[in-house]
């Protein structure tokens, strides 16, 4: 059974509030989680997202308790929730800290059974572990690469999930091909596509910088904040599988070399542009 992850990720015409998100995630936690609505605004005007578009999506935001609204010496502006923080620092651990398999290394088992009465909590539990990097074996049954079982025990226990799961370490001993199975585990296919997009995207915007033309600070925010959006949610859709089970020509690896890259050249002009800003201040 394949994985459906894939399906659920964002639209590739980034939505304003994925661009919000990045930008707290990258710049406000350092000041202690809050932005202005001004300086929000004309951060959001540099990547072409206008006033009202912008106010929208943090509204859509502060609706789903990620942001709440707080005034900082008569500004008005929003901070990150508590809920917030923790989905972004587990975001850190997998966009700038990714891990790769061995196939010595074996695998993690989440077998789970929710009652019907409560299905909202089925399709919570099965996007939770979708994006930990769980495959699909069969209803009840997930997989995901052993190194994942701690980063699993924790979301688990955090988003109250864990009374339905049991976590097993497993190896795998016989009968099929595992690169087969892998791949009716997940969906490697659309993971492959999502990876060739991104590097269709961002490949002539590396070589532009690489050419010393793209421009200053401001640009760099502009390129940095939109490559950073749309390469965060493909670590959380790749479980990191060992390379002997993934497809010929893998796109992923390429396009973790081209994020690295844009991440090496960008991300300190892009913070000087969101600083000047922000300004300098912190709460």
């Amino acid at each position: 059974m394949v994985n459906r992850a894939t399906e659920d990720a964002e639209p590739r015409s980034t939505q304003p509030r994925a661009f919000i998100v990045t930008i707290y995630g990258l710049y406000a936690r350092e000041v202690g989680g809050w932005i202005s609505v001004s300086a929000l605004i004309q951060l959001m005007e540099r990547l072409k997202i206008d006033a009202s578009s912008a106010r929208s999506a943090i509204s859509r935001l502060k609706r789903r308790g990620l942001l709440d609204a707080r005034k900082v010496g008569g500004s008005a502006g929003y901070s990150l929730s508590e809920q917030a923080r923790e989905i972004l620092d587990e975001g850190d651990q997998r966009i700038f800290g990714r891990q790769r398999a061995e196939l010595a290394d074996g695998w993690v088992l989440a077998v789970f059974s929710v009652p019907e009465s409560q299905r909202h909590q089925r399709h919570v539990l099965r996007s939770r572990l979708s994006w930990l990097g769980f495959g699909t074996v069969s209803s009840g049954v997930w997989i995901a690469p052993r190194h994942l079982r701690q980063e699993t025990r924790e979301v688990l226990e955090r988003y109250q999930l864990a009374a339905y799961v049991d976590l097993f370490d497993a190896d795998y001993l016989a009968f099929g091909d595992v690169a087969e199975l892998a791949g009716r585990w997940w969906d490697l296919e659309g993971l492959q596509k999502l990876y060739g997009e991104f590097l269709d995207s961002f490949d002539p915007v590396s070589a532009r910088w690489r050419r010393g033309g793209a421009g200053g600070d401001a640009a760099a925010f502009d390129d940095y904040v939109r490559a950073l959006t749309a390469w965060r949610r493909l670590p959380f859709l790749d479980p990191g599988l060992p390379p002997e089970l993934l497809p010929r020509g893998w796109n992923g690896v390429r396009a973790a070399a081209l994020f690295d890259e844009l991440n090496d050249r960008l991300a300190e002009p892009a913070h000087r542009f969101a600083r000047s800003v922000m300004g300098g201040v912190t709460t």
